[in-house]
C-alpha cells in the first residue's frame, strides 16, 4: 500500500501539467471582472467612431453580458465534445491539441483592441471558452486515470487548485498597476498564450494515460512502461491486474455513447449523482461572486473592493489546499456535506448583512466575513470534489460519455448564472443568496441520502456497488451492462 501512496517526479509531472489546463479556466473566468469599467469604454469608443454617437446604455449591458456569458456557451460546446477527442487521439494528446484553441483566443482577445472590433474579443471569449470546456473534461480524466487509488482524491483536488490559482492570477493581474489600465488590458486577456505555451513544451515529457494505453488501445508493453515511469518502480503487477480486469469487463461490453448512458437503467443512479454534484457546484451561487465580487464589495461599502475580491481569491486558494490533505482522510461524501452546510450558513450571514447594510454601518464587515466563508466552505467540498468524482463513478468504457454529460450540466449552470445573477440581484436586492440558500439545502439532502463514500475503493468497487443497486432495483439487466459497471467482480 506504501508504493500505491508514493509520489514521484514523473507523477508530478504528468498532474502538474495537466492542470495547466485546470489554471486557463479560472484564469479565464476571473480575468473579465477587474477590467469592466475600461472595457466598456473600449465599447463605447469604438461604438462612437462607427456610428458617430454613445452606445446606449442597454446595447453596453448586452455587450458586457454577451462578453461574460459567451465564455460558458464555449465551455458547454468544448464539454460536451470531450468524448470525441480523448477516445480518438488519447488523454494527453488532447490536451496538446487543446492548445490550438488556446492559441487563437489570445491572438483575437489581444488584438481586439489594435483592431478595433469588440466582436473578435467576444469570438476571442468564446474559442477560450470551447478549451476550457474541454479541459474540463480532459484534466480531471487524465489525473484520475494516472493517480494512484490512494492519492486519486489528493491529486484529483490539484485540478480545482488550478482553477483557484488561475482565478487569483487573474484578480492580481487585473490590478491598475499592473495590466488592468487602459493600455495593458489586451495583454490580460491575451496573457492566455503563456500557459498554452509552457504545456505544449512539457506534454510530450509525460506519459500517456496508462488505462487508455492498455483498455483502449489494447498496448501492454506501453502500458507497463507508462505505469513504471509514473510509479517510480518496476513492480507495477497490482495496477496491471487491476486494469485487465477492467479491460477483460469491457470486452464484454459495447461502447457506451452518451444516449446508450441515458437509455440504461444500469448507468442511472451513477449519472444522476455525477450531474446533480456538477449543478451542486454551479448553482451554490459561488460564480455570482466571483463574477460579480467587485460591485458586490462596493455595494458593501468597502473603499478598495477590488482588494477584497484579491483576497477572496487567497481564501479560495487556501481552502483548496487544506481540502487537498483532507479528502483522503475525511472522505468526499463528509467534505461535500460539511461545504454545503457552511456555505448555506454564509449565505444567511451575507443576506442578513446586505439588508442591514443602510441601518448598520458595520455590517459591511460582516458581508465581508460572509463572502469569505462562503468561498471557504465551497473549496473544502462542492469546488474540488464533483470534478473528480466523475471519474470515480464510472468505469472506463462509459466515463469518457460520463465526463461529456457532467461537463455539458456544469456549463449550462455556469452560463445561466452568468447570465441572470445581475437581472435577479436587480429584482430580488440584498435577498438574492436566499435563492442559493434554498438550493444549497436541496443539494445537502440529495448528497445526505444519495451520494456513496468513494474514498479508497478502486473504480471497479465503486461500479460494483452501483450495479448492484441498480440490479436490486430495476430487476435482470443484461451482463453486458453488468459487467460495465464491474458487477461480476463481486456478485
Amino acid at each position: 500500500m506504501e508504493g500505491d501512496k508514493k509520489v514521484t517526479p514523473q507523477l508530478m509531472l504528468a498532474v502538474g501539467t495537466a492542470v495547466i489546463g485546470s489554471l486557463q479556466f479560472g484564469y479565464n473566468t476571473g480575468v473579465i471582472n477587474a477590467p469592466q469599467k475600461i472595457i466598456e469604454s473600449f465599447y463605447n469608443e469604438t461604438w462612437f467612431d462607427r456610428y458617430n454617437e454613445p452606445i446606449t446604455e442597454t446595447a453596453l449591458t448586452s455587450l458586457w453580458s454577451i462578453s461574460v456569458a459567451i465564455f460558458s456557451v464555449g465551455g458547454i460546446f468544448g464539454s460536451f465534445s470531450v468524448g470525441l477527442f480523448v477516445n480518438r487521439f488519447g488523454r494527453r494528446n488532447s490536451m496538446l491539441f487543446a492548445n490550438i484553441l488556446a492559441f487563437i483566443s489570445a491572438a483575437l482577445m489581444g488584438f481586439s483592441k489594435m483592431g478595433a472590433s469588440w466582436e473578435m474579443l467576444i469570438i476571442g471569449r468564446f474559442v477560450v471558452g470551447l478549451y476550457s470546456g474541454l479541459s474540463t473534461g480532459f484534466v480531471p480524466m487524465y489525473v484520475g486515470e494516472v493517480a494512484p487509488t490512494a492519492l486519486r482524491g489528493a491529486l484529483g483536488t490539484l485540478h480545482q487548485l488550478g482553477i483557484v490559482i488561475g482565478i487569483l492570477v487573474a484578480q492580481v493581474f487585473g490590478l491598475d498597476m499592473i495590466m488592468g489600465n487602459a493600455t495593458l488590458w489586451p495583454f490580460l486577456l491575451g496573457f492566455t498564450f503563456i500557459p498554452a505555451l509552457l504545456q505544449c513544451i512539457l506534454l510530450p515529457m509525460c506519459p500517456e494515460s496508462p488505462r487508455y494505453l492498455l483498455i483502449n488501445r489494447n498496448e501492454e508493453g506501453k502500458a507497463k512502461t507508462a505505469l513504471k515511469k509514473l510509479r517510480g518502480t518496476t513492480d507495477v503487477s497490482a495496477d496491471m491486474q487491476e486494469m485487465k480486469e477492467e479491460s477483460r469487463q469491457m470486452m464484454s461490453e459495447n461502447k457506451v455513447t452518451i444516449p446508450e448512458l441515458f437509455r440504461s437503467p444500469i448507468y442511472r443512479q451513477p449519472l444522476v449523482i455525477a450531474v446533480v454534484l456538477q449543478l451542486s457546484q454551479q448553482l451554490s451561487g459561488i460564480n455570482a461572486v466571483f463574477y460579480y465580487s467587485t460591485s458586490i464589495f462596493e455595494k458593501a461599502g468597502v473603499e478598495q473592493p477590488v482588494y477584497a475580491t484579491i483576497g477572496a481569491g487567497v481564501v479560495n486558494t487556501a481552502f483548496t489546499v487544506v481540502s487537498l490533505f483532507l479528502v483522503e482522510r475525511a472522505g468526499r461524501r463528509s467534505l461535500h456535506l460539511i461545504g454545503l452546510l457552511g456555505m448555506a450558513a454564509s449565505a444567511i450571514l451575507m443576506t442578513i448583512a446586505l439588508a442591514l447594510l443602510a441601518q448598520v454601518e458595520w455590517m459591511s464587515y460582516v458581508s465581508i466575513v460572509a463572502i469569505f466563508a462562503f468561498v471557504a466552505f465551497f473549496e473544502i467540498g462542492p469546488g474540488p470534489i464533483p470534478w473528480f468524482i466523475v471519474a470515480e463513478l464510472f468505469s472506463q468504457g462509459p466515463r469518457p460519455s460520463a465526463f461529456a454529460v457532467s461537463g455539458f450540466s456544469n456549463w449550462t449552470a455556469n452560463f445561466i448564472v452568468g447570465m441572470c445573477f445581475q437581472y435577479v440581484e436587480r429584482l430580488c436586492g440584498p435577498y438574492v443568496f436566499i435563492i442559493f440558500t434554498i438550493l444549497l439545502v436541496i443539494f445537502f439532502i440529495f448528497t445526505y441520502f444519495r451520494v456513496p463514500e468513494t474514498k479508497g475503493r478502486t473504480f471497479d468497487e465503486i461500479a460494483a456497488g452501483f450495479s448492484q443497486q441498480a440490479a436490486a432495483r430495476v430487476g435482470k439487466h443484461s451482463p453486458e451492462e453488468l459487467n460495465s459497471l464491474g458487477a461480476d467482480s463481486q456478485l
